[in-house]
């Protein structure tokens, strides 16, 4: 069997997952690589990818390179439109998450998708998580009962590095934090919950960030060339944001989904520790996580009693190899086998669009005051194709 001709598009620190699936004689390989700094590219895309790999700045040249697949893995504002010209040219695309940074991007994207009979993949790699898999095992191995209530505190501990010094900082490339980095959360909630958010409320503000004057240009630099956890604490001590700081470092927002459970969730991008705890309260009993990586738990309550640290049920959550706790190997097998194979997949482009929908309506919210926001569903006819495999 001959490899997979994949392409990539963009090289930036995301673009570890393509690595992954760079395995010339072995089933796929990377033969297109596209970046629009030509410095980056000309430093990276032959020495990863071999001497004879197609190398360009524009991402419309590698429409034309007869590939099996494509990694878009570029800024968020991006991906609307480099999505849609690969999907119009029948070449199956893993997009990154977020699917978008509107709702209605994300309506064109699926719509795209299945006019041209184009297979989309999105990376949400949380749902191969391995303590988002075991809290999903719990809840449908019925230890919690039916579940009601969902909530999720997200502490951003390197905030200040990841999302403030470059173009994270500014909405119109992200909409917001509470879509760009919620919508990881988002969407597990939903998937613990079986429902997709239908009315949501929010507030937050940009309450620590916008103190610190210190601003300037990185055009050129990538969040490894700068990130330093050990130095840059207090938040306030941070040098050098973005020219543009106007996402809020601080939000929360309340949730109501469509099968009657409720759910919030609230994020800090000044905590000094980074994780995120959730909690999921059921008819029979709840579950919470201590940590997210190796060496976390997922605790069952499900017996009455006053407060107590042990549980009725301990699960120990084992790292696999790799990334994101083995999460983004998976994240990668499951799209080269979609795109041979076809069929239902771990991760879903509807499951991407509704916690786009759901960060994109808690946003307006919070940006007015706080007022309750309706969101639509999809196009039923969009659900049905994308829940039956795209075929």
């Amino acid at each position: 069997m001959n490899d997979l001709r994949l392409g990539v598009i963009g090289l930036g620190v995301r673009s570890d997952l393509v690595d992954l699936a760079h395995r010339p004689g072995s089933g796929s390989r990377v033969v297109a690589c596209c970046d629009r700094d030509p410095d980056r590219l000309a430093g990276q895309a032959r020495h990863r990818f071999g001497a004879d790999a197609l190398a360009v700045t524009d991402h419309r040249a590698l429409l034309r390179s007869d590939l099996d697949g494509v990694f878009v893995l570029t800024p968020d504002f991006t991906h609307e439109a480099i999505g849609l010209d690969f999907l119009r040219a029948g070449v199956p695309v893993f997009l990154d998450k977020p699917l978008a940074i509107t709702t209605a991007g994300c309506d064109l994207l699926l719509a795209a998708a299945r006019e041209h009979g184009t297979p989309l993949y999105v990376g949400h790699n949380m749902r191969h998580m391995p303590v988002i898999t075991a809290m999903r095992q719990v809840i449908t191995e019925g230890h919690i009962g039916e579940v009601k209530a969902v909530w999720c505190r997200h502490f951003v501990g390197h905030g200040g590095d990841f999302f403030f010094k470059d173009w994270h900082a500014d909405r119109r490339n992200t909409t917001s934090l509470l879509l760009q980095k919620g919508a990881h959360d988002i969407d597990v909630i939903h998937w613990l919950a079986g429902g997709y958010s239908r009315r949501v409320n929010a507030m937050g503000g940009l309450v620590v960030y916008g103190d610190v004057n210190s601003r300037r240009e990185r055009t050129g630099e990538r969040m490894t060339d700068w990130l330093a956890p050990e130095e840059n604490w207090p938040p306030l001590s941070l040098r050098g944001l973005n020219p543009v700081v106007d996402v809020e470092d601080l939000s929360m927002m309340q949730m109501q989904l469509d099968n009657g459970v409720f759910a919030s969730y609230e994020q800090c991008h000044f905590t000094p520790d980074y994780w995120r705890n959730y909690t999921v309260i059921g008819t029979e009993g709840r579950l919470e996580n201590f940590g997210d990586a190796e060496g976390a738990v997922v605790k069952v309550w499900n017996h009455r009693s006053d407060y107590r640290a042990d549980a009725d049920i301990t699960v120990p959550i084992t790292a696999q190899h790799g990334t994101h706790g083995g999460a983004d190997p998976l994240l990668v097998q499951e799209f080269l086998s979609f795109i041979t194979k076809h069929g239902a997949t771990v991760t879903s482009p509807v499951a991407a669009r509704e916690a786009v929908a759901a960060g994109y309506a808690a946003t307006e919210s919070l940006r007015s005051g706080g007022q309750l926001v309706e969101i639509s569903p999809p196009d039923p006819d969009l659900v049905a194709y994308f829940d039956g495999g795209q075929s």
